[in-house]
């Protein structure tokens, strides 16, 4: 019998292929409202946490220098580590958490309400279509996105770590 997650993934999966979610729900409406129930809930819920693994990203600005949360979708790779993919809805360009990660790897991440420091390296080209295959098992078509984007989607393991004395 399928579990309730299950039937909510086949009835939104298909919603999320489609050009008004890339372009609009995605970007527009989905970056509010999981901040604002991140805010009601004090961390501890994420709506995409209700569909697929979900984590929030916490970094530091690539230009700025300031800290910067973003909530992503995340594929565990069976050996402790969070895969994380840049897709930004197909864009056209990069989402700007990934240009953080390159100049600054050492950031954190917050799981089911669990902060813990990672470190994040960069998917190598060998490991590619492995990695998307994990992902695609969870989500299936997320590759589409890289497709559609037009570029290289970066994609990014992320090593929990302990943290300095």
């Amino acid at each position: 019998m399928a579990s309730v997650v299950d039937v909510v993934r086949r009835l939104i999966a298909p919603l999320t292929r489609t050009r008004v979610f890339r372009r609009v729900i995605g970007p527009a409406f989905l970056p509010p409202v999981e901040r604002f129930v991140a805010w009601v809930s004090r961390g501890r819920v994420q709506v995409s946490a209700l569909l697929v693994p979900s984590l929030v990203l916490h970094t530091v600005g690539a230009k700025s220098g300031e800290p910067r949360d973003v909530p992503l979708m995340y594929t565990p790779d069976g050996h402790g580590r969070a895969i994380v993919a840049g897709t930004n809805f197909a864009g056209a360009h990069h989402p700007a958490w990934t240009a953080n990660l390159l100049a600054h790897p050492d950031a954190a991440i917050t799981v089911r309400g669990q902060r813990m420091p990672v470190r994040a390296t960069p998917v190598p080209a060998s490991e590619r279509d492995a990695v998307w295959e994990l992902i695609e098992a969870q989500w299936p078509g997320y590759r589409n996105y890289e497709r559609e984007s037009g570029r290289t989607v970066r994609l990014f393991s992320l090593q929990p770590v302990r943290p300095p004395a």
